[in-house]
């Protein structure tokens, strides 16, 4: 367990606060650090982003087990333990993803439970998250799964993900534990799909 480098604050002062985390603590069992951490001294910017974020990807076109995979491939790929943490709770929760998925994922390049859409997204939003470009081919691959409105949805999912990531990195938050984090896999480097 990493120690945020700002103290946690417990008890906010504004009412909106106080019922955010009483929902969050009904919701997950306990506040999550980033809420003590960062929410709680700056209330306005970080609700109404991630509101945003929420709202936006509401209206995703994209399946909602590619969502979560491209987010944890992101969080992975970025070593943003808490996003590796929260997400795969939410999605072992809401039976979005299997845990055998998600387990695989650091492999899926020769995993059998991915298809080729799923790779080619994972390659694209790996590139993307690990080298901020992609190579030409790469894109090739993915524009043959995906229409242009879904590469632009994968775009925003790397973007997005990496805006609560490097937030976390910032204040040295590390996962909650809101369930077990396994190490990744060694992976096959096959092609780009570490």
């Amino acid at each position: 367990m990493t120690t945020p480098f700002l103290p946690p604050i417990e008890k906010p002062r504004g009412r909106v606060l106080r019922l955010m985390f009483a929902v969050c603590r009904r919701q997950f069992g306990k506040v999550p650090t980033p809420f003590t951490v960062f929410s709680a001294r700056m209330p306005f910017a970080f609700l109404s982003f991630y509101t945003k974020i929420n709202r936006l990807d509401r209206k995703l076109t994209l399946p909602a087990e590619t969502v979560v995979l491209v987010r944890e491939r992101v969080a992975g790929t970025n070593g943003c333990l808490f996003c590796q943490d929260v997400t795969r709770w939410y999605a072992l929760r809401k039976q979005v993803v299997s845990e055998e998925r998600l387990d695989a994922l650091s492999s899926y390049g020769t995993s059998p439970l991915f298809d080729g859409a799923e790779r080619a997204a994972l390659d694209y939003v790996g590139e993307v998250a690990r080298d901020k470009h992609v190579r030409p081919e790469t894109f090739e691959r993915l524009a043959r799964h995906y229409d242009e409105r879904q590469i632009c949805e994968l775009v925003w999912l790397v973007a997005s993900e990496h805006v609560y990531n490097i937030t976390n990195h910032a204040l040295n938050i590390g996962s909650d534990g809101f369930c077990e984090l396994r190490p990744p896999r060694p992976a096959a480097r096959a092609g780009s799909a570490s």
